[in-house]
């Protein structure tokens, strides 16, 4: 079987420790590519030095992500259109609207994430979003920008509803499934027992959101396996099902081959 984590903070302090045995154990298990999302300027140079180091693996993306979304805002978002023509990425993420932490700044992520997509339609990129506590405001620049037409990317740990996910997928996104699928009480299964596995991917967000058996230690993509399990268990398919066709849409998502 072979999966792709499209969703890995691999470059965190979390990993200083055994990184390189950190992205062994991912390969040994079957994950072949490692997408790697920005957080702000302070994590490009680290993220790409990765990338470098495991340039058949790691695969970097390019974007603020709304809880690094301040003041300087603006100069963080110069960062990331400067960075854009200079190396390859296979995404504008991770980007989007987070009012769990703090609503200070809203109007700034709201210019910020649309700033953003204006980037990703320029270099032609999918995006990965991060919608936290902010459904019906991502939602409703989603539907003011793109007005009808197509487009792709991906509702990164995905936290709405069934009726939701059903809106995202009119959108042209996928649905990112996380090890939050195997808390109690989750909704993410809800979404899966309702969505066709095509219009899903997978993704650790490691070093969080570790799944079952492991939660409460540092999460990594090698545990990929436990995610698709789950799935396959709602949807009463084989597992091998789930990580065939979650790859496939994921390399027709970002491009990969």
């Amino acid at each position: 079987m072979e999966f792709i984590d499209t969703h890995t903070h691999l470059y965190a302090t979390e990993f200083d420790a055994d990184r390189q045995m950190v992205v062994e154990r991912a390969i040994a298990s079957g994950v072949s590519r490692l997408l790697l999302p920005n957080i702000n300027s302070q994590t490009i140079d680290d993220m790409l030095s990765l990338c470098k180091t495991f340039p058949e693996h790691c695969l970097p993306m390019m974007g603020l992500h709304p809880t690094s979304v301040t003041e300087d805002y603006r100069k963080e978002l110069a960062t990331v259109e400067a960075c854009l023509p200079n190396n390859r990425f296979v995404a504008i993420g991770e980007i989007g609207i987070d009012l769990y932490w703090d609503k200070t700044f809203l109007e700034q992520q709201l210019d910020a994430f649309s700033f953003q997509i204006d980037l990703a339609r320029k270099f032609s990129l999918p995006i990965v979003i991060h919608c936290r506590e902010s459904f019906e405001e991502v939602i409703k620049i989603i539907r003011e920008k793109f007005n009808g037409d197509a487009y792709s990317g991906v509702f990164h740990s995905f936290p709405g509803t069934a009726e939701q996910a059903k809106q995202v997928i009119e959108f042209g996104f996928k649905i990112g499934i996380n090890g939050v699928v195997t808390f109690k009480k989750s909704s993410q299964r809800e979404v899966i027992e309702v969505t066709p596995l095509e219009h899903i991917i997978l993704e650790t967000d490691a070093p969080y959101l570790t799944p079952v058996p492991f939660r409460g230690k540092r999460n990594e993509s090698s545990y990929l396996i436990y995610i698709a399990q789950y799935i396959a268990d709602i949807k009463k398919v084989p597992v091998t099902e789930v990580a065939a066709i979650t790859t496939n849409t994921s390399r027709t998502l970002f491009k990969l081959d």
